[in-house]
């Protein structure tokens, strides 16, 4: 097609790609098209914005490594990673789902932990936290042999990745559940962070004037054949953050109770202040199959 105006550009676009044979490509690519170009007629996008929002993409590639992945942290605090969840999740957006973002951090080899031991893999500062939880089905039935993978950030704020004086795969663990469905381990009581600024999305979150911080939570990947891999994250309930999570996260499913113990800790080693936290899974009946891991 030779284009005379403008509004035939994306005709002409729609047209080379029609050729595609998979039907779902060519349903989602004529969609990102349309709205692409709606977008740009409607903010009337200048050549100036254009290079710049060029010039970003790269640099978020530029940005990921196998320490961090900048795409995934974009997407997070666009609410794009929330949103795919939420529309993925609990019957297709209908309600609230106990499902929650990825996330950029997860790594796909922690170790095989020992239900009941410790996560804490180094000296980590904070209160110990006894995390005491069950797995069920969507009739609330026991799932034993569920593989789970825990993992969060130090009460300083940073995961093991990010900070040269934690152990590799420390607050990292995989744990197989119980004939009752139940995981426990010990770790410590996490805390709210900032996500990573010194790239693309830091920029964004400048310029709008955004707080670049998360809720203090744990993050479970709950995994077992003939079941939907359930991908989820635990908030801790009196965090300040709670309501205006920087990748909007959080949901009222994913808040936790938090416990401030009272009277001797479960641990004959604790002698000061401690936290537990009970919580129960539900995984649904579905394919089982685990995500691509953002980080190695």
């Amino acid at each position: 097609m030779i284009i005379a105006r403008q509004e035939d550009v994306t005709e002409a676009v729609l047209v080379a790609m029609d050729g595609a044979e998979d039907a779902r490509l060519r349903n989602v690519m004529a969609a990102f098209i349309r709205h692409l170009h709606a977008f740009a007629r409607e903010v009337r996008l200048t050549e100036a914005e254009y290079e710049y929002a060029i010039d970003m993409l790269n640099r978020i590639g530029q940005a990921t490594n196998d320490s961090h992945n900048e795409g995934v942290l974009f997407s997070d605090a666009l609410g794009l990673s929330t949103l795919v969840c939420l529309l993925n999740n609990g019957q297709n957006g209908a309600t609230e789902t106990a499902a929650a973002l990825l996330g950029p951090f997860w790594r796909a080899n922690a170790p095989l932990t020992e239900n009941g031991g410790s996560i804490v893999r180094s000296p980590t500062p904070g209160p110990p936290l006894f995390v005491d939880c069950r797995i069920r089905d969507a009739h609330g039935l026991p799932l034993a042999g569920v593989r789970v993978d825990v993992w969060q950030a130090s009460p300083a704020g940073m995961y093991e990745n990010q900070d040269e004086t934690q152990a590799d795969m420390n607050l990292r663990g995989v744990f197989k559940t119980d004939a009752e469905g139940r995981f426990a381990f010990r770790t410590v009581k996490p805390a709210g962070y900032p996500v990573p600024t010194h790239g693309p999305t830091g920029e964004m979150l400048a310029a709008q004037k955004r707080h670049p911080y998360r809720p203090a939570h744990l993050h479970v990947l709950a995994f077992k054949p003939g079941f939907k891999t359930l991908i989820t994250q635990v908030f801790v309930d009196d965090d300040e953050h709670l309501e205006s999570d920087v990748v909007f996260g959080v949901t009222q499913a994913l808040i936790g109770d938090f416990r401030k113990g009272a009277g001797p800790a479960p641990a004959a080693d604790v002698a000061g202040e401690w936290f537990s936290l009970a919580y129960t899974f539900v995984m649904e009946p579905g394919e089982a199959v685990l995500p691509q891991p953002p980080i190695k």
